[in-house]
């Protein structure tokens, strides 16, 4: 029986994998994004499709650890002083919003035959938007930087404080109609706690992580860095949860108390493998939660439900952004995005359901309301944009944005690449336009004497106002593949008479380049690689002379190699590859002119067996 539950186990995780595997490049080719493909594949698997995984709630609460560590990492992103800088907009768009917006849904269900109590709660947990559902697709649009992406983060973030409250609610108002279960802490209670576990984990923050790594750091230990990096996530999630709170608000509090530390960037290495592989599976469990039974027995006020909330609700997020000074653009993407109900809303309606509030049958209604909503977020958030005039250039705190640059040479992307690629340019005198979505990189630039100017490369009226037109040269240096790939097609589609540069991730992105026509591209580890290579070969003991010509040697077998990848795919050309197995290798394409030094009896060896096969 515990294998056949053993191998039950694997075959699930197999077919979740599968259906991920498979999915979400379709969904993603398809302009579709991410989010839709898991929640479409989580749907076919699960107990209501085909019914490979039967219990996707046991999934889910494993799941929800991906939504954790995904918030852990944006909070590393927000120091204090950043985030002190966003209060406004978290205490004031973020209350507003979530007040006006809880109000009329409110009024909908109430004029829907729910009663008074069962309304607003129902109401309030659908306004929590899902804070995994829009920043993944904040992050695959490249926004999160953004002005507009830095609003929207402001409210997230007041919506995961807003659950203290509301589940103190919960037990207020099944305290007053007399359908409270079990013990129920008092509002004020719960209000405590929530601000005293707040208090106590920054209090450890400041005192304790940093001192810890250090510790853990001189131990040499990698495995236990990556372990600690964990332990520090999850036990902030899990304390701020027994405070009262959302396991995601610990995690991102973590981060933010973590994010000028000297071990920010090993941190983030060695969560970002887990956060996302389980957001992915949180996103598959949500799919599977989908009750089909309930949608088809229900369907009527299933229907109603999804319409009414999501549009009551996009229309009272477009008034209240646009209240707050938000243009007609940033206003309309807004409301689609936080259309939808969220994850945190399972929590509230388990509390309302557990507290006599909810029955059975409102609170699986409101269950498939809020799912539907999450799964049609991508559609209607597409939809949005298509339907909105070109886009104006945005500024914040102070940055400027591209506005008739003139530049002979546009460099998109001014991160450390483009920085020292930069310096020869400048130096001859050329004009140089430089833009980049990051406020903080900036800012910084700022401070060393460069005029960076904010802006979005994937944008074509961005791309015009920086002198796109009009440049004989554009460098596109960002750090993103995907994101490069459309700045490429843009430019070459908008601006074909400028020459254009790019920075490659790997071979595969170079043959990408390749096929699309750029003039010039290079990965960015490819010379200082090899010239770290060079200067290790001498500090062996080999003359420079004989290093400079094996560099040579591998350089023109790298173009070699690139040149059969173009024509048979990214597997040709391993004839130019030298490995370490003891298998044939390669030999130089060209013949030191000086007799090479070995650096042992087994290169000695290995050179004796190369040239006796050359002479043959």
């Amino acid at each position: 029986m515990a294998a056949e539950s053993a191998g039950l186990g694997l075959g699930q995780a197999v077919a979740l994998l599968a259906a991920g595997v498979v999915a979400v490049p379709l969904f993603r080719k398809a302009g579709l994004g991410s989010v839709l493909g898991y929640l479409a594949a989580g749907l076919a698997i699960g107990p209501f499709g085909i019914g490979v995984v039967d219990d996707p709630v046991a999934i889910l609460h494993v799941a929800e650890l991906g939504v954790v560590l995904f918030l852990f990492l944006i909070g590393l992103e927000m120091r204090p002083s950043r985030l002190w800088a966003m209060r406004g907009a978290i205490f004031g768009l973020g209350v507003v919003q979530v007040l006006t917006c809880g109000a009329l849904l409110s009024g909908v269900a109430l004029l829907g035959g729910l009663p008074p109590a069962a309304a607003m709660i129902g109401a309030m947990g659908f306004v929590l938007s899902s804070t995994a559902v829009i920043m993944q697709m904040l992050e695959e649009r490249g926004e999160i930087a953004t002005p507009g992406g830095q609003r929207a983060v402001a409210v997230l973030l007041l919506e995961d404080l807003a659950i203290v409250p509301l589940l103190a609610l919960v037990a207020v108002l099944a305290s007053l109609a007399g359908t409270a279960t079990g013990e129920q802490r008092p509002a004020w209670l719960a209000i405590g706690l929530g601000l005293g576990s707040i208090a106590l984990l920054v209090a450890a923050g400041r005192w304790l992580l940093n001192p810890m790594f250090r510790i853990l750091a001189q131990s040499g230990a990698r495995e236990v860095m990556t372990a600690a990096a964990l332990l520090v996530v999850l036990g902030a999630a899990l304390f701020l949860q027994w405070g009262g709170l959302s396991m995601a608000m610990g995690a991102f509090l973590a981060g933010v108390l973590l994010s000028e530390s000297t071990f920010r960037h090993q941190l983030e290495a060695d969560v970002e493998p887990f956060r996302g592989i389980l957001l992915g599976l949180f996103f598959l469990s949500v799919g599977m939660s989908l009750d089909l039974a309930v949608v088809a027995a229900e369907w009527r006020l299933v229907a109603a439900g999804v319409i009414a909330f999501m549009l009551v609700k996009a229309i009272g997020i477009y008034g209240v952004a646009r209240l707050f000074g938000a243009d007609h653009r940033e206003a309309w993407k807004r409301a689609a995005l936080f259309a939808q109900g969220g994850e945190f809303a399972f929590v509230l309606y388990t509390a309302a359901l557990t507290a006599g509030i909810f029955d059975a049958r409102t609170g699986a209604a409101m269950a498939a309301i809020v799912i539907l909503s999450m799964a049609l977020t991508p559609l209607l958030a597409m939809a949005a944009e298509r339907m909105l005039p070109p886009p104006e250039a945005e500024s914040l705190d102070g940055v400027e944005a591209p506005v008739n640059l003139a530049g002979r040479v546009l460099i998109i992307g001014f991160g450390r690449f483009a920085q020292l690629v930069s310096q020869p340019l400048l130096l001859r005198g050329c004009d140089v336009s430089l833009i980049d979505p990051d406020v903080e990189m900036i800012q910084a630039a700022g401070q060393f004497g460069f005029k960076v100017y904010y802006g979005d490369g994937t944008r074509l009226d961005v791309l015009r106002a920086s002198g796109a037109e009009t440049a004989e040269a554009i460098l596109v240096c960002v750090d993103k593949p995907e994101v490069t790939d459309r700045i490429v097609a843009l430019c070459k589609s908008e601006f074909p008479l400028a020459k254009l540069y790019v920075r490659a991730f790997d071979r595969g992105h170079v043959l990408r380049l390749v096929q699309a026509g750029v003039d010039y591209q290079i990965r960015e580890t490819l010379e200082s690689a090899l010239v770290f290579s060079r200067a290790t070969l001498v500090g062996l003991g080999v003359e420079e002379s004989e290093a400079d010509e094996l560099v040579a040697d591998v350089r023109r077998r790298d173009e070699q190699r690139l040149e059969e990848q173009i024509v048979g795919g990214i597997t040709a050309g391993r004839s130019f590859i030298r490995g370490n197995m003891e298998t044939p290798q390669p030999t130089p394409l060209a013949r030191p002119s000086r007799e090479a030094r070995p650096l042992s009896v087994e290169t000695a060896d290995l050179l004796d067996r190369a040239a006796a096969r050359e002479g043959a």
